[in-house]
C-alpha cells in the first residue's frame, strides 16, 4: 500500500511514521525543500521532530504530483488556515476514491466552515463520500515516540472509516471510528480555544481551581455549540471531547497552553506567536467562535474572552473579573 501524507510539520511527520508500519511507501509533503531532503537523507524531521528516528519507508518531496501519485490513502495535515489553499493546488493530482483524511483542528475564519465543509466546497462531488477526519488527544511528540495513542476517526461513510482505521493501527495508535463527523471536528477545534483560556489562567497564577472550571466550563460552550450544529452529545465526552480537551488543557507540549500562559503574562500575541515555530490553532479558531456565538446565539463566554484578550488588547485580569462577575444561573442552563 502506498499513502501519502500533505504537511511535514511535526503531526504530519509523526502520522507519516506510523502509516509506514503498514504500508510499504509514504510519500510526505511539504514546502521546504531543504527539510525534504533532510527528511530522505537523515530519516528525520530535524525542523519538527529532532532527534527522532523516521522509517525509510518514508520519502519527502516538494512536489504535489510525486507526493499523490498512486496514493491509496491520503491525509490532510496542513494547519486549518492553509488548507482550502493546498487542496486547491492538489486537486488536478488527487487520486478518485481513496480514503481523504484530515487531522486539522480548526474552523475556517472566512466561511465559519469546518474542515470536512470546506473540502467539500472545493472538492468535486465525487470525493465527497470519501472525506474522513482525525481527532483525538495526541500530541506529535508523543506519537512519533511510540508513545499509547487513542483517537477517533470519523467518516460520513463508515467504509472510509474502518479503512483509515486499518491503515494507521499499530502497537502503540489506536482508533476508534464514528460517524459523528461534526461533533468530533467541533470538539477538536473549540478545545484550542479553551486550552489558551487554561493557559492564560495559568499565566495569571490563579491555581488548579481555575484551572478544572476552565475546562468544565469550556466542555459545556463546545457541546453547545456542536450539539447546535447537529452533534451527537455523546461524542464530546469522549476522545475527540473532553479526552483531547483535558490533554491540550494541561499537557506541557500544548502550544495553545503555552501561547495563553504568555498572554496571561501580559505579552503582545504578535510577540508570543513571532517566537513559535508552529501553529497554534487556537488563535485564528478563537475568532471563529465569536463570530459563530454572534451568528448562532449560542453563548461562549470563555470563547469570546479569548478573543478579547488575544484581538481587541484586553486585559486578562479584566477578562478574569467579568467571567466571574456574569449573571448567576443554573449549571444546566445554556450560558
Amino acid at each position: 500500500m502506498r499513502s501519502c501524507v500533505i504537511g511535514s510539520g511535526s503531526f504530519g511527520t509523526a502520522l507519516a511514521n506510523t502509516l509506514a508500519v503498514n504500508c510499504e511507501e509514504v510519500r510526505l509533503w511539504g514546502r521546504d525543500e531543504a527539510l525534504a531532503e533532510a527528511i530522505n537523507t537523515r530519516h528525520e524531521n530535524p525542523t519538527y521532530l529532532p532527534g527522532i528516528p523516521l522509517s525509510p519507508r518514508v520519502c519527502a518531496t516538494i512536489q504535489l504530483e510525486e507526493a499523490l501519485a498512486g496514493a491509496e490513502l491520503v491525509i490532510l495535515a496542513t494547519p486549518s488556515h492553509a488548507t482550502r489553499e493546498i487542496v486547491s493546488r492538489a486537486l488536478a493530482h488527487l487520486p478518485r476514491h481513496v480514503p481523504l483524511l484530515t487531522v486539522a483542528k480548526g474552523i475556517e475564519n472566512e466561511t465559519l466552515l469546518t474542515m470536512t465543509e470546506l473540502l467539500e466546497d472545493c472538492l468535486p462531488e465525487e470525493f465527497h463520500p470519501y472525506l474522513a477526519v482525525l481527532s483525538g488527544p495526541s500530541f506529535a511528540k508523543e506519537l512519533a515516540l511510540r508513545s499509547p495513542t487513542v483517537v477517533t476517526i470519523a467518516s460520513h461513510w463508515e467504509k472510509v472509516a474502518v479503512r483509515c482505521q486499518k491503515a494507521l493501527q499499530t502497537e502503540t495508535f489506536r482508533s476508534y471510528t464514528s460517524n459523528d463527523v461534526v461533533g468530533v471536528q467541533y470538539g477538536g477545534a473549540l478545545k484550542n480555544v479553551i486550552a489558551i483560556a487554561a493557559g492564560i489562567a495559568d499565566g495569571l497564577g490563579l491555581g488548579n481551581n481555575a484551572r478544572a472550571a476552565i475546562i468544565t466550563r469550556g466542555l459545556a460552550e463546545i457541546s453547545r455549540l456542536a450539539v447546535r450544529k447537529g452533534a451527537n452529545p455523546l461524542t464530546l465526552s469522549g476522545l475527540s471531547g473532553v479526552g483531547d480537551l483535558v490533554l491540550t488543557c494541561t499537557g506541557e507540549l500544548s502550544r495553545n497552553r503555552r501561547v495563553g500562559m504568555e498572554l496571561g503574562k501580559g505579552r503582545g500575541l504578535a510577540e508570543v506567536l513571532a517566537e513559535m515555530k508552529q501553529v497554534a490553532e487556537g488563535v485564528k479558531t478563537s475568532k471563529s467562535a465569536r463570530d459563530l456565538a454572534l451568528k448562532t446565539g449560542v453563548e461562549l463566554p470563555i470563547c469570546q474572552q479569548v478573543y478579547a484578550i488575544a484581538y481587541e488588547g484586553k486585559s486578562a485580569k479584566a477578562a478574569v473579573v467579568e467571567l466571574m462577575t456574569r449573571q448567576p444561573k443554573s449549571e444546566l442552563s445554556g450560558g
